[in-house]
């Protein structure tokens, strides 16, 4: 397994839409492997394939009460309900953080690594981060949905955060 670069914003592969993947092979797997790896060592919850400059519909998910990693391909959202506040940040825009619009809860589905079909109902963090990276395989990034802030000013709600000492 390997660490991957994860792509900072304003890089213009972000703003792409990913394709939908056909196949499982080993290439594939291996990515997969090398994303759970990479998300695991920025101590993040979640990851999509064009944050790594993968141009294709696969996420991975790791969020703090779950033990296992969740690797998602060509995943959707096919229902959403109600609407919350709550505070993000993304490993592609580092050293920031701001307040968005969220589901309450989330329906979604998908494939599993094993092209098995999945689906999900999920609420809280999980369904936060299962918008979140669907909306980065979509070319959408979280301050797109940013409670406060000027049209056209993509880091006007957003705070930043203290440089850690080192």
């Amino acid at each position: 397994m390997a660490l991957l670069e994860i792509l900072q914003f304003p890089n213009p592969i972000l703003r792409k839409k990913c394709t939908k993947i056909t196949e499982i092979n080993k290439d594939l797997r291996r990515l997969a492997d090398d994303m759970c790896e990479t998300l695991d060592y920025h101590k993040g919850v979640g990851l999509a394939g064009n944050q790594v400059g993968y141009m294709k519909r696969i996420i991975v998910i790791k969020i703090p009460e779950e033990e296992q990693f969740r690797v998602l391909i060509n995943p959707e959202i096919t229902e959403t309900f109600g609407i919350r506040e709550v505070e993000e940040g993304c490993l592609s825009v580092s050293g920031y953080k701001g307040i968005v619009n969220r589901s309450l809860w989330i329906k979604a589905k998908g494939l599993d690594m094993k092209w098995q079909k999945w689906k999900i109902k999920a609420d809280g963090l999980l369904a936060q981060v299962l918008e979140h990276e669907i909306d980065h395989l979509n070319g959408i990034m979280y301050f797109d949905h940013l409670v406060n802030h000027v049209k056209g000013d993509w880091h006007s709600g957003l705070i930043q955060l203290e440089q850690e000492s080192k």
